[in-house]
């Protein structure tokens, strides 16, 4: 019975109907997931400490490549198993989603133990200072050397069960883990620990959470599978097909790259701040977070509409595909509209809710506030491209086009938001480096609405020679 509803989530049910049922739970996810993820910066804020709050704006960087690593098997082995099953190939479905996980681990595995190995100076090139260090690498250690694998592992389960249809499964581990983390961070960092060590508590909480999550996340992926084409079985994952896991990395690769590219800006974004001045990293690292609201938003879009596009491309549904496209991009503009009117006229209100000016260096943490309110009027105005990359890239994930997903990313952080960084921050300092995002993220649109416009002619026409 259960089985049969999710296949009419995928086939029948009206597109608008179908996406929201999908992405209405990965959006709250997402934000949940996003609060928790800022809950660290709001709380380490109360204390007015503007070097703190540089520290986790290096730290950003590093919990990034943890969704950059959970996009390898969670995107691209649930892109693959949304495939199998329009394909009706439930077992070797099941193999995918045993490998998936159990490649994520190992690889989770692996980033501990690096980054235990080269903490400090992997933090001093992402442009921690001798005031910033200490704290970057008190919360560094809980967080990522010890908390990668249940944090990674969480993402790369919830990617698997929303691709099986189970999105709300997924998104409840995920916030469920964000909701415990808010109530966990004020505990420890300003009753169970003494003053001073905000960052320590900050670090522990968001470890607690990331385990929690990880439990119930495993917990709902073991339930799953008696009705799912979804198996945690290690003879499984030794069982996938060779050519999947070729097809699973053609899609799962370019993914991470996108994710590990977007990385990579974040972390030239932090040196070329750290080079202006502690303060201008610290006012930067907020707004890093504060427009992460409406990307969140928008990225949940994404990751609903992935299934649907891919079943039904390969069901052969190619006019349920196009219309959920269509509706996707609708709806992921609209927030963009509204997002962009919000934050030009609550610039100052959004960003001062990250730092004090009343306690700690007053005078520090007003120059703070200052600078990300100008940051983030500048860099809003990018949400509407920035949605069209995601958009773009997720559809052409769901229809294996790993290539072009792959060209689209390089090109987009390489070819031009990288080079502009540099460019617009000589010529205009730090104005011209906040303003290098809408100008890198609009080259970039164009050229994803190319590249996906190109895939769907060629496949039309694929389709009419048969």
């Amino acid at each position: 019975m259960e089985e049969n509803q999710k296949k009419e989530l995928f086939t029948s049910v009206p597109v608008p109907r179908a996406l929201a049922t999908l992405a209405v739970p990965t959006i709250i996810s997402q934000m949940i997931n996003l609060i928790y993820n800022m809950v660290d910066a709001f709380f380490i804020g109360r204390t007015g400490n503007s070097y703190m709050m540089a520290a986790t704006t290096v730290t950003l960087t590093l919990t990034l490549l943890n969704v950059a690593f959970s996009n390898l098997y969670g995107v691209g082995g649930g892109s693959l198993i949304a495939r199998l099953m329009g394909q009706n190939r439930l077992d070797e479905a099941r193999r995918v989603s045993a490998f998936s996980v159990y490649a994520s681990l190992g690889l989770a595995l692996s980033y501990s133990l690096l980054m235990g190995l080269f903490m400090e100076p992997v933090l001093r090139f992402l442009g921690a200072s001798d005031a910033t260090i200490g704290y970057a690498c008190q919360y560094t250690r809980f967080v990522i050397v010890i908390g990668t694998v249940p944090a990674l592992l969480s993402m790369t389960l919830a990617h698997l069960l929303r691709n099986a249809g189970y999105s709300s499964q997924a998104s409840l581990g995920l916030s469920g883990g964000g909701i415990l983390n808010m109530v966990l961070d004020p505990l420890f960092m300003f009753v169970l620990l003494p003053p001073g060590n905000e960052v320590v508590g900050a670090a522990l909480a968001t470890l607690i959470s990331n385990v929690t999550a990880f439990l119930y996340l495993t917990y709902a992926f073991r339930k799953a599978c008696a009705a799912a084409p979804l198996s945690l079985r290690w003879r499984d994952a030794m069982a996938v097909e060779r050519h999947n896991v070729a097809r699973l990395f053609s899609v799962g690769v370019p993914s991470a790259i996108l994710t590990g590219l977007f990385d990579l800006a974040s972390i030239c974004v932090n040196i070329l701040s750290a080079a202006h001045s502690d303060l201008v990293l610290a006012g930067m690292g907020i707004v890093l977070k504060v427009e992460r609201v409406p990307n969140a938003v928008n990225i949940g879009i994404c990751q609903g509409m992935l299934p649907l596009v891919a079943y039904n491309f390969a069901s052969g549904d190619h006019r349920r595909m196009k219309e959920t496209i269509r509706f996707g991009r609708l709806c992921g503009l609209s927030i963009s509209a509204v997002s962009i009117l919000l934050l030009e006229l609550f610039a100052y209100p959004a960003t001062h809710l990250f730092l004090s000016t009343s306690s700690g260096n007053a005078e520090a943490a007003v120059r703070t506030v200052a600078y990300a309110a100008v940051f983030l009027r500048i860099r809003c105005v990018a949400s509407p491209v920035q949605f069209l990359n995601y958009h773009t890239s997720y559809c052409m994930q769901a229809m294996g086009r790993g290539r072009e997903t792959m060209l689209h990313s390089v090109v987009r952080e390489l070819v031009f938001y990288i080079p502009f960084m540099f460019l617009l921050d000589r010529l205009f300092g730090e104005l011209g480096l906040a303003s290098a995002l809408p100008v890198g993220e609009g080259c970039g649109a164009l050229f994803a609405l190319f590249l996906l416009r190109r895939v769907l002619r060629r496949h039309s026409n694929q389709e009419e020679r048969r």
